[in-house]
């Protein structure tokens, strides 16, 4: 089976839709997915990956089912650094998380005080819970880290979603901590996360990344990627600082 992730377009947050650049990125992305024999879409209720998945869909003359649990990973909180300010769980500053033991490990990273109390590991269950039923009605079931093969599936099934909650997918998939994903890698708008079973014995899966934030549609129309989700290479440099 394969799972293909896509992050939306390059995001107009106000009207929660796309730029004129993300149409376009949009647009060349269609051109890759079109070409596809894809099983089903799923869809985030969010206007930005509606508005992406679209562009694909009516090319193809495709429907996409909407899912709840694909929307964009909702907690907000303090950050240390920030009192009084609400900030997304995946953006924090690497000298507040990565002094914390915890947030390296699968089954810990939620345990921390300031998760707790934001109900983060509430959130992140319900997500993977979900994200489960869906894999066990394509046949394949959770048991501890691994998944049993109820019914062989040689399917593609492409998600339009948000590099936030694409991360928490695959932390569930890998069996790591989100947090090393969300900080420690970056998916460009419109970027394709292609992760396929692994059946090396019968009856027995695991889940391997194929690519990891593909934006190969954008570099063959000479289209540099968004830069959207990334921060100053340097900090002397004229880029995205931090959140304020």
């Amino acid at each position: 089976m394969k799972l293909i992730f896509i992050r939306h377009g390059d995001p107009n947050y106000a009207i929660d839709s796309l730029t004129d650049k993300g149409w376009k990125e949009a647009e060349y992305l269609s051109e890759k997915i079109a070409r596809m024999d894809v099983k089903e879409f799923f869809v985030s209720p969010l206007g930005r990956a509606k508005d992406t998945a679209a562009v694909t869909l009516n090319k193809m003359n495709r429907t996409a089912i909407q899912k709840e649990w694909l929307r964009e990973f909702a907690i907000r909180m303090e950050r240390p650094e920030i009192p009084g300010k609400l900030q997304p769980t995946w953006d924090w500053l690497p000298q507040d998380w990565m002094v914390e033991e915890k947030y390296f490990h699968y089954d810990t990273w939620y345990d921390t005080d300031i998760m707790k109390e934001h109900g983060v590991k509430e959130e992140y269950k319900w997500v993977c819970e979900n994200f489960d039923a869906l894999l066990a009605e394509l046949g394949y079931h959770r048991d501890g880290k691994l998944y049993r093969v109820e019914k062989q599936n040689n399917d593609t099934f492409v998600f339009f979603c948000h590099f936030g909650l694409e991360c928490v997918l695959l932390s569930h998939l890998l069996s790591v901590s989100p947090m090393i994903l969300w900080h420690g890698t970056c998916a460009a708008p419109t970027s394709v996360t292609t992760v396929v079973t692994e059946e090396r014995r019968e009856g027995i899966a695991s889940f391997r990344t194929l690519s990891f934030g593909d934006i190969s549609h954008l570099y063959v129309k000479d289209e540099p990627p968004a830069f959207s989700a990334r921060f100053c290479e340097c900090f002397g440099n004229d880029e995205v600082h931090d959140y304020k």
